[in-house]
């Protein structure tokens, strides 16, 4: 989509991170706005700044993971604007711990957002971009998606999904002639919240076996959060990548090269047969 302007993004995850910048940098391109997002204050916040810079914006209170909200808020993005061009399905949330000691809350939740709410937003938007053959899906995965670091294990397994399903679109859509492109996004450290996911899980998805972090482990945390505050990547960058990817119809956008040596030696693990390495996606810190 070369001419991005008079057309409507919709970003899931909107209020926030990633997907605030992704409705600056598209609003700057002209471009009327649909966000949806689970924090209803920060939501509020996020759409009156954008429209006091003059872009036409709808918030809509939203939890991915439930089908019949993302269903709702597809319906009203139709009925406000007629139509969606460029999906952005970026909500996600992340969860650390070993497998062993994740629980099912954790599984449910992790996936409901992360692979569920892109399940969700194709199943509600796809077919009208298939039909008026005009779009672009922007999926938001991770360099987790081609990655198996220890204690990831729902959100690598969420991002892995994501991948496979993007490159699956890109296929069919391809295969289709069809006109909606495809993009998956992978970024590495991108300085935004999804570290301090938890303020938003729902209380009935939350374990009731979990233990307080120990001091120790609430450190370690709190000294991982300053450093990709400090060090990585700011999210404005990454929306202007985003934008260029729509409008040259590039299918990947990696974000930087740092986990590219660690994706390269998975693949060559693989091909080789070897078991995986023992590295860690923290060991910069």
């Amino acid at each position: 989509m070369e001419n991005l302007d008079g057309k409507v993004a919709v970003i899931t995850g909107g209020a926030s991170g990633l997907g605030k910048s992704f409705a600056e940098r598209f609003g700057a391109a002209g471009m009327k706005l649909a966000l949806a997002d689970v924090e209803v204050p920060v939501l509020e916040e996020t759409v009156a700044n954008l429209e006091s810079s003059g872009i036409e914006v709808l918030g809509i209170p939203c939890d991915v993971s439930n089908p019949e909200d993302v269903n709702n808020f597809a319906e009203t993005v139709i009925s406000q604007f007629g139509a969606a061009h460029v999906l952005c399905l970026n909500a996600g949330v992340a969860s650390g711990g070993t497998i062993v000691e994740s629980s099912l809350e954790q599984w449910k939740w992790v996936l409901g957002v992360n692979l569920y709410g892109i399940i969700h937003g194709l199943n509600a938007f796809l077919p009208d971009l298939v039909k008026q053959d005009e779009g672009h899906v922007v999926m938001t995965a991770s360099v987790a998606g081609h990655t198996s670091f220890a204690n990831l294990g729902p959100y690598s397994a969420s991002k892995h999904a994501t991948v496979t399903i993007a490159e699956t679109l890109f296929a069919e859509m391809r295969d289709a002639g069809s006109n909606v492109g495809v993009s998956c996004l992978c970024p590495g450290f991108v300085s935004t919240n999804i570290f301090t996911s938890e303020r938003n899980q729902p209380e009935g998805m939350k374990s009731s076996l979990a233990e307080p972090p120990s001091d120790e482990d609430a450190s370690q945390r709190e000294a991982m959060i300053e450093w990709l505050r400090a060090n990585a990547l700011k999210p404005d960058v990454v929306a202007d990548l985003v934008h260029d990817a729509v409008t040259e119809n590039k299918f990947w956008i990696f974000t930087d090269e740092t986990h590219i040596p660690a994706i390269t030696a998975r693949h060559r693990e693989i091909q080789e047969r070897r078991p995986p390495s023992a590295e860690t996606i923290f060991e910069e810190i």
